[in-house]
């Protein structure tokens, strides 16, 4: 029998919470750009060191989440996104932003170092992130559509992620204060599949810096190349969160049916045609079909990237160390796009983008399609057994009826088996045929057996014992 699978609601809220800076980046760098006296480069350096922080979290808390516990590190990482958020929401001064976007995106990227750890100590760590894919997308969307009738101000969608950290404190409380003791033995185990998990970081790395060097400018695309207003490319990008939710669906219907190689070797490649499609776009019509293929490919191939990665290391440290590399990967892309765009323009930009992004989808889909041997630990719980209702009969000390045993000088007064269970049993007469012991004896001793209380015994079934994220993006 196996043990019933409860949904985690703790890890889906810090998974959504964590990832929904990297999901607003694009209207966060535009208003940078619109309400602050900077130039968007300069805008995009500040969404880029905000997530250059996140990812910075990753590295330093990706094997240290079994020391201090996760709840008290999911609580952390929410509170320091909240102040940090806040701070840069409710001031005009360019110091202040920068430093608050510097210590929200730390929190945000503790919250989703907490949050990868959690998933991949889970059965199904795919279902877990389709589950939080889900919730950021569907919370990014409805904020897309409505951040724009908020007004102009370049707080808004910082206040909205500050928010979404207080909101999700509560539910951090339910997760659990220490990581399991399985954990902790284990703690100081070496990172299996060494070569696999760096080569799937690195690449990691590069794949988002593609993903999200569009995605830093996609506003600008829109607005200025496409001659759309916010209101149309807010519509827009929430029309391709609302296609990603049904790609996020479906890879959670389809789940590892196909592998891991398919979904990110094809995935990949269609990703880089959207790329070429959407920094091309003139109008209204090709920039929205390259925003919603684009977005409704990304969390699907994300999803797998997650889930290949957790399985490599039951503890997560593969989950969030490859998600820390995406995120410094991430917190590149908003510069590296601004720049390649202010320099060779955005069909260049794209183009360039797509080549590269299908140079590196190789090393990944190899990495996706090797075998890997590893040892599952798990746990069986073992229930007690009530003996009050047993008949019992006490053993006999030194000096009673077995006093020729070599055990009579055996001190048994304080033993923990001084009295033991009696289990009667039936023993029929064994037939003697034409065995040297025939002559012997069989004596038989016609006893009832006592029969067992079933309620007596829990479900049993093996557990995961150990502790995705990949980076975020959109």
């Amino acid at each position: 029998m196996s043990a019933r699978t409860t949904t985690p609601w703790p890890l889906v809220a810090l998974f959504t919470a964590g990832y929904l800076a990297a999901y607003l980046l694009p209207t966060t760098v535009g208003r940078l750009d619109a309400g602050l006296p900077l130039s968007a480069t300069q805008a995009g350096a500040v969404g880029s060191v905000l997530l250059l922080s996140s990812a910075s979290a990753g590295f330093l808390l990706a094997s240290r989440v079994d020391r201090f516990g996760p709840r008290r590190l999911a609580r952390a990482g929410l509170f320091l996104a909240a102040v940090g958020y806040g701070t840069a929401a409710l001031s005009s001064a360019v110091p202040l932003v920068v430093a608050g976007a510097i210590v929200g995106g730390f929190g945000s990227g503790t919250a989703t170092t907490v949050a990868a750890t959690g998933i991949a100590g889970r059965r199904d760590p795919h279902r877990v992130t389709t589950l939080g894919l889900l919730g950021v997308s569907a919370l990014a969307g409805a904020l897309y559509l409505t951040i724009p009738r908020l007004g102009p101000a370049h707080g808004v969608p910082l206040a909205a992620i500050a928010c979404a950290s207080l909101l999700s404190l509560p539910l951090a409380g339910r997760l659990p204060a220490q990581a399991p003791a399985a954990h902790t033995r284990r703690a100081a185990s070496p990172l299996p599949h060494r070569r696999s998990g760096l080569l799937l970081a690195a690449a990691m790395l590069f794949w988002s810096l593609a993903q999200n060097a569009l995605w830093g400018v996609s506003g600008r695309i829109g607005l200025t190349q496409a001659g759309l207003t916010e209101v149309t490319v807010g519509a827009v990008f929430a029309v391709a969160l609302g296609a990603g939710l049904l790609g996020v669906v479906g890879a959670g219907a389809l789940g590892p049916r196909l592998g891991t190689g398919l979904p990110i070797g094809l995935g990949t490649a269609l990703i880089a045609g959207c790329i070429a499609l959407s920094s091309a776009a003139t109008d209204l019509t090709s920039f929205a079909a390259g925003e919603i293929a684009w977005n409704t490919l990304y969390p699907v191939v994300l999803t797998y990237v997650i889930g290949l990665a957790a399985s490599m290391d039951p503890r997560g440290r593969w989950a969030v160390l490859v998600g820390s590399a995406s995120s410094l990967g991430t917190a590149c892309g908003p510069l590296t796009g601004s720049l390649l765009s202010a320099r060779a323009g955005y069909p260049a930009m794209g183009t360039v983008l797509a080549a590269g992004l299908l140079l590196v989808g190789v090393p990944m889909t190899l990495v996706a399609l090797r075998p890997r041997r590893g040892t599952q630990i798990v746990e069986i719980p073992v229930p007690e057994m009530p003996v009050a209702n047993h008949p019992v009969a006490p053993v006999p000390a030194a000096g009673g009826p077995f006093t020729d045993s070599p055990f009579t000088d055996l001190a048994v007064a304080d033993s923990p088996f001084t009295d033991v269970p009696i289990v009667e049993i039936s023993v029929a007469p064994a037939p003697a045929l034409d065995s040297p012991f025939a002559k012997v004896p069989v004596t038989g001793f016609p006893l009832e057996a006592v029969p067992a209380q079933r309620d007596a015994y829990a479900t049993a079934g093996p557990r995961h014992t150990a502790a995705t994220v990949s980076a975020p993006g959109p």
